[in-house]
């Protein structure tokens, strides 16, 4: 019965998507665990680009999907998705756990206000309410995909909980929710969605029992954990291994396998410290060769040489058991490469992570550097990369202490490498 989880070893926008879609070849289902549309997944196949901010990428090749408890839903987005798939004569085999938590419109509000405020303090959040949603979760005032197919309970529900919104939005001198609209609305998006809600933690753990292959994916990176990431720059749920179970409905003893993955420099969205970013021509070659601009809001990455201090922690972690090597493709070109192996901060060497901002901020990055090479796109096996390109994979298996079993050299299906 075997069970793989599939993380993200940076801040996101690793290529996970493509890494899923690659792996759910040879499974049965595959499950988002956490996140909301706040993350977007792009898969390629045969030259057709499909965007996913909230179905698992796994829908492209006609798996059973699984979105599970721990997401935030928009059912407009997620509606819109459906929608884009069966325009592509793709029919999702999916199903919504009851207890997924809805992101409603007062979450975008609040989102876009509490930015606002903090001025150039700001988290750089996507705007999308994912934030304020898993606040209302754990406040105990969220409102769950099993409330709004069932109309009485949902209106209940509102009635209980739009009050304390419309204290809050009238404190901050935002416009009143119209309550009627946000009832009709959400209603007509919960017959839509009615036939794919149930009980997921049942039907994963029935396929599990019937010894199928399940795929579970996150959303995010391992540096934006709401715990472990760099906070308060970081996303509202757990993007780590550890949040699979949790998120899924799953004892942890069921997880065969971690796989860790990681993009071949490092890239983030948003705010926060970052200390092998460029701002050079370098800098500018990984954003227009990687294409480095956000799936879910188009905003420029920030780009720099793969930090192999974030990595180790990262894998640490996560017990990843391997890594799939993403984007090794855009580092093609460039005479020397770099990978950052300590940092250093007034006058001391730190190999540790650290989980202060302030002591993260006054980091500079130590670098050992490699030969680069010339070409990697349309390389089939391992052996025929340039030997430059494998002595770089070499040493990060080495700093890392783990195979890089998967090589990514191109954005499409095709472009892979498997060791």
């Amino acid at each position: 019965m075997p069970a793989i989880v599939l993380v993200g070893l940076q801040w996101g926008d690793e290529g996970k998507g493509k890494i899923t879609d690659f792996y759910a070849g040879n499974a049965d289902c595959v499950i988002r665990f956490q996140g909301g549309n706040n993350a977007g997944h792009t898969v390629i196949v045969n030259k057709k680009k499909y965007k996913f901010h909230l179905i698992p990428s796994g829908a492209v090749r006609g798996k059973k999907i699984v979105i599970a408890n721990g997401v935030v839903v928009d059912p407009e987005v997620l509606l819109e998705e459906i929608s884009m798939l069966k325009e592509n004569n793709i029919e999702p085999d999916l199903v919504i756990s009851e207890r997924a938590h809805v992101i409603m419109p007062y979450h975008r509000i609040l989102d876009g206000a509490e930015e606002k405020f903090l001025g150039n303090k700001k988290i750089g959040t996507t705007g999308r309410g994912i934030g304020p949603c898993y606040a209302d979760k754990i406040a105990r005032h969220g409102i769950r995909m099993g409330d709004i197919i069932d109309e009485e309970i949902f209106k209940e529900k509102l009635d209980r909980i739009l009050p304390i919104k419309q204290a809050i939005l009238t404190a901050l001198k935002i416009k009143k929710i119209d309550a009627e609209e946000i009832f009709k609305k959400y209603s007509s998006y919960g017959k839509k969605l009615k036939k794919y809600v149930n009980d997921t933690t049942l039907i994963i753990h029935n396929l599990l029992e019937e010894g199928k292959i399940l795929l579970f994916e996150g959303a995010q990176g391992c540096m934006l954990d709401i715990d472990f990431g760099t906070y308060p720059y970081v996303t509202s749920s757990h993007p780590i291994s550890g949040g699979a179970p949790v998120g899924a409905g799953i004892s942890p003893k069921k997880i065969d396998k971690i796989i860790g993955v990681l993009k071949a420099y490092t890239t983030r969205v948003g705010m926060g410290p970052m200390p092998t970013e460029l701002k050079d021509k370098i800098g500018n070659h990984l954003v227009e060769k990687g294409n480095e601009y956000g799936t879910t809001t188009g905003r420029k990455r920030r780009c720099g040489w793969l930090d192999g201090v974030a990595a180790s922690y990262a894998c640490r972690l996560n017990g990843a058991d391997e890594i799939a090597l993403t984007k090794l493709d855009v580092l093609d070109g460039l005479k020397k490469v770099k990978i950052c192996i300590a940092y250093e901060c007034e006058g001391e060497e730190i190999k540790n992570f650290p989980s202060s901002l302030h002591i993260l901020s006054k980091c500079k990055a130590v670098y050992e550097e490699l030969d680069g090479w010339e070409s990697t796109r349309g390389v089939k096996k391992y052996e025929d990369l340039p030997k430059e390109a494998r002595q770089y994979i070499s040493f990060i298996e080495s700093y890392l202490k783990k195979p890089v079993t998967i090589i990514s050299n191109g954005p499409s299906r095709r472009e892979t490498i498997r060791r």
